[in-house]
């Protein structure tokens, strides 16, 4: 009688265990690399919302989610497969991830698509994501660049550059925005003197500079990563007396890059993903008190991709990976309950009733039909050793 009260008792633990298991959540990111500074916020964002998720005890009758970490380099598409490979064997429900457009083409290709795990990317922007044949796997929180090629373009109009250098980093996000924004400067009338490639992890930039400078142009506009080769490029270009006017892309805009040069910026502009809108002033009082730096790139559109991963759980009541990716696109869009950063408890109650939420989240999330971000942009300045932003485009 005893080894049978022993043997339930065990049976009922285990159980119990299982029921109540953690959920493990990818987040994959480049900790290193070329955005290395701009990852660590970016990751706490995610968590931020998982931890939200957690604690609110409304997550499929109060479970719990183990966030995962794991470095996609950025710039490695080999290293980063093999990372989200770790992650999809060790159980993760899906990726908040990755973040450069290589490595995360990459991942989504040859590992999350083909084992159904939902990706959503924070920071993913080559228009040639849009077409990817996910199905209906991938999804990304910010816009892609086909529409902020534009906007860079747009703000360069407006600053009244009449002659403009190109170079971008060598990979898919540099060779698309970069072919963007020159096709929309020159729609505007402005002249492009040049463009060239540079590749990244050089110790010196002098041979770029040179052939930019030859060129010429009122400005140059770097197309890269802020902790890398683009930093190289500004670098050897004050360091030359080549330029002095830099047009920065979203990987160039984050404080790491205002540390290193200060006020030899002050003439430089930008853009980036981002909004001014309600949910983006909740989420900085959200982000704060959590101790999370939210002020930096990317890491609104990092919360809001956590938060609709929980949210498509609920909504389909699993866990399954499956089910999450049949219900991202319903909680994302309209009709239904508007919810902001810090009411995933609401959010959370409200589809367990099987009523319809609409997330706004921190960047007034809206989905194409292809479950990318609408998005909106900001445009940038270096004010007071800070980038700051001007408007919302």
């Amino acid at each position: 009688m005893r080894k049978l009260f022993i043997a339930a008792f065990m049976f009922v633990s285990i159980f119990g265990t299982k029921v109540m298991a953690d959920i493990k959540m990818g987040i994959i990111l480049g900790f290193t690399g070329p955005i290395e500074s701009l990852t660590p916020a970016m990751a706490a964002s995610a968590e931020l919302a998982f931890k939200e998720a957690s604690d609110s005890g409304s997550l499929l009758g109060g479970k719990k989610i183990e966030p995962v970490r794991a470095d996609s380099t950025c710039v490695d598409s080999a290293a980063a497969t093999a990372a989200a490979e770790g992650l999809i064997s060790g159980g993760v429900a899906a990726i908040m991830g990755a973040d450069c457009s290589g490595v995360t083409g990459a991942i989504a290709t040859n590992v999350a698509v083909p084992n159904g795990v939902v990706m959503i990317s924070p920071s993913a922007t080559s228009p040639g994501l849009t077409t990817l044949d996910d199905k209906g796997y991938f999804f990304r929180t910010a816009p892609s660049d086909a529409r902020g090629g534009q906007i860079l373009a747009d703000i360069t109009k407006d600053r009244k550059v009449k002659s403009v250098a190109i170079t971008y980093t060598n990979n898919d996000y540099g060779k698309g925005l970069a072919d963007v924004y020159k096709a929309a400067v020159e729609a505007h009338g402005i002249k492009v003197t040049t463009v060239t490639a540079h590749e990244d992890g050089k110790a010196d930039y002098s041979s770029e500079v040179a052939t930019l400078a030859s060129a010429g142009g009122d400005a140059v506009a770097v197309i890269g990563y802020l902790d890398q080769g683009g930093k190289g490029i500004i670098q050897a270009s004050l360091d030359s007396g080549a330029f002095d006017r830099f047009i920065l892309s979203d990987g160039m805009i984050g404080q790491s890059l205002v540390d290193a040069f200060g006020k030899d910026l002050s003439k430089s502009f930008g853009s980036l993903p981002g909004s001014t809108g309600k949910g983006a002033g909740i989420f900085a009082e959200v982000a704060k008190a959590g101790g999370v730096e939210a002020s930096g790139p990317y890491t609104g559109e990092s919360y809001d991709a956590a938060a609709l991963i929980v949210l498509a759980m609920q909504a389909g009541n699993s866990a399954d990976r499956a089910s999450i990716a049949k219900n991202v696109m319903d909680v994302a869009n309209a009709p239904g309950t508007k919810i902001y950063p810090g009411e995933l408890k609401k959010g959370l109650d409200l589809l367990a009733k099987g009523k319809k939420i609409n997330y706004e989240g921190a960047t007034g999330v809206t989905f194409t039909s292809v479950g990318e971000a609408e998005g909106s942009f900001l445009e940038q300045e270096v004010k007071g050793g800070k980038f700051k932003t001007k408007k919302q485009r």
